[in-house]
């Protein structure tokens, strides 16, 4: 079963896939975020389109582990993916994962223009690869 992982912006999400055994997370691609309800509906398309079975969401917890201002936007947009979608929602969280995804696409030798705009996608897969890493094993259907 596939996973989605999203990193939730104000301005863009980050989309990444896993493959159909949930075990390697890709980066996906980046959906701008004009309005909610615009953004909820590329997300269900894709949750359609690709069979997804689960959704692991970043949340950006504050360095001590709290709930950050930003933590608490992605909650409130995360509770309207739950109720449009059937498809489980859990969350990870996301501390430090943009950098770790900043990082990897300049090891991998990516041009300092295409990176800015693959640093969202790539950070949903940093954040997705460490769900799967944990061992979630997600259900057959």
């Amino acid at each position: 079963m596939r996973c989605l992982g999203l990193d939730i912006g104000d301005r863009w999400i980050g989309v990444a896939l896993s493959d159909p055994g949930g075990i390697l997370a890709s980066p996906f691609s980046i959906i701008e975020r004009k309005n909610d309800a615009q953004a909820l509906a590329a997300i269900a398309d894709i949750i359609d389109k690709e069979q997804v079975g689960q959704v692991v969401v970043g949340l950006p917890l504050s360095l001590d582990g709290t709930l950050s201002k930003q933590a608490e936007k992605v909650k409130d947009f995360a509770d309207k993916l739950i109720e449009q979608v059937e498809t489980p929602v859990e969350y990870r969280d996301e501390r430090l994962t943009t950098v770790m995804a900043q990082r990897l696409m300049r090891a991998s030798g990516g041009k300092k223009s295409r990176r800015k705009t693959r640093d969202d996608s790539e950070a949903a897969a940093v954040i997705l690869q460490g769900y799967l890493d944990e061992g979630h094993e997600p259900e057959l259907s």
